[in-house]
């Protein structure tokens, strides 16, 4: 099998920093993001929840309170 000839590294470019050491622009899309993977864990839980609360308590037969 022939050699293939090794390739430099691809450099990509940066966003200008400013101030806080981090891009603008990165520092949004990482809230973004934050914000939507905390909305879907926030989902993921609610839908554990009531799922457990379902197969512990088949329908009708809820303890009852007071």
């Amino acid at each position: 099998m022939p050699e293939q000839p090794v390739q430099p590294p691809v450099q990509q470019s940066v966003p200008e920093q400013r101030g806080s050491g981090a891009p603008t622009g990165l520092l949004q899309q990482m809230e973004e993001l934050m914000a939507a993977l905390n909305a879907d864990l926030s989902q993921l839980d609610s839908d554990l929840q009531s799922s457990t609360d379902r197969t512990r308590f088949p329908a009708g037969d809820e303890p009852r309170t007071g």
